[in-house]
């Protein structure tokens, strides 16, 4: 056989997957610098995006969760609930699917040890080892090989408290989340009332080219980021350098939380806490198919519009664009309404200038 036929290709060639690691490794390194805030489940949406265009990511996320594995261990050992950022973590891992399987497994059998997930375990070990919940995070990066930062809101023993519509308090993000389900959310605010927030959060919000909140529960997972007073400065600073701070608004409204809730007023709550620092805001224009949006209103959640002009009137610039999973929305078995990381990353890249060519095409379903 002649050299050309013994010739290995590219995508085979050791060094050629080495040049191409190293090259993608640099363009990741000169990614925006972009800064995530909230928790749930909406969190990791943005940066599984976010991660194929830089390692310049930080998610700041809320503590303020009491309840199942996250809230066990807060209550037993006197830690940060490790959920949101074990979620995180793995959003932004660069490691090989056994790993992420390996974090995110509960154990549903054992005394003391069912509805745990390892991740959970890992950090909470982790702490004990270190001294420190935030040297256990970062020594949990390095595990997971994490591509970008998560950081806690704050270190303090914080307690979510709520005044519900129907004037009755309530104390426990877990507590709220149930109790809400029957009225509305009036508002919210933290125990102690002005936690201190980390520095490093405060200091990656300072340095950053965009700042994202969302998407995810407006009550319990944007807004006790915003309540702690470091954190709200620090983006309203950054704002006010002109810095975009982008608010993604859910597709669909949470029983409870934000029953009845258009755009405008998840705009609202955040800017009761920010002022005017939100200045763009990103929202789904994707159909839901008819059977599945009532399903959703049989549990009292309905889609949430933005009709042209109506969030420009209040004075933010909008990137409307179809944002939705279209195999979750059209699964045969399980249909569910979620963002799609790609849609959205492009979404949010096209706000901060920095869209690649055929993002947006992502972003627009083309």
């Amino acid at each position: 056989m002649g050299l050309l036929g013994r010739a290995r290709s590219p995508d085979r060639d050791p060094v050629s997957r080495k040049i191409q690691a190293w090259y993608q490794k640099r363009q990741l390194e000169r990614g925006p610098r972009v800064v995530a805030i909230g928790g749930g489940t909406g969190l990791p949406v943005v940066l599984r995006g976010l991660k194929s265009y830089s390692a310049n990511l930080t998610a700041i996320v809320t503590v303020a969760d009491d309840g199942g594995s996250s809230g066990r261990l807060r209550g037993e050992l006197g830690i940060p609930p490790p959920g949101d950022i074990r979620n995180c973590l793995v959003a932004l891992a660069d490691t090989e699917p056994l790993m992420e399987s390996l974090f995110q497994h509960r154990f549903n059998r054992g005394e003391g040890l069912a509805g745990h997930t390892f991740g959970n375990l890992f950090i909470a070990a982790m702490t004990e080892i270190t001294g420190d919940f935030e040297a256990a995070v970062m020594e949990s990066s390095r595990v997971l090989k994490v591509r970008g930062t998560v950081l806690p809101s704050t270190l303090d023993n914080v307690v979510l408290e709520a005044e519900l519509a129907d004037k009755r308090v309530v104390s426990g993000e877990a507590t709220i989340v149930s109790q809400a389900r029957g009225t509305a959310i009036a508002r919210v605010c933290l125990r102690p009332s002005e936690p201190k927030a980390l520095p490093a959060a405060v200091s990656a919000i300072e340095s950053a080219d965009a700042v994202v909140l969302g998407p995810g529960s407006l009550f319990t997972s944007i807004v006790p980021n915003l309540l702690v007073p470091g954190v709200r400065r620090a983006v309203a600073r950054a704002a006010g350098r002109g810095v975009p701070v982008a608010l993604v608004i859910n597709a669909m409204t949470q029983p409870g939380e934000t029953t009845g809730f258009g755009p405008a007023q998840h705009l609202g709550v955040v800017r009761d806490l920010l002022g005017q620092a939100v200045t763009w805001v990103i929202v789904n224009t994707e159909r839901i198919p008819p059977e599945l949006r009532r399903r959703y209103e049989d549990d009292g959640a309905t889609v949430v519009t933005a009709p042209p002009g109506l969030l420009e009137r209040l004075g933010v610039r909008v990137v409307r664009a179809r944002l939705l999973d279209t195999e979750a929305l059209t699964a045969a078995v399980g249909a569910r309404v979620r963002h799609d990381p790609d849609r959205l990353a492009a979404a949010i890249l096209r706000v901060i200038g920095r869209l690649p060519a055929g993002s947006w095409k992502v972003a627009q379903g083309r």
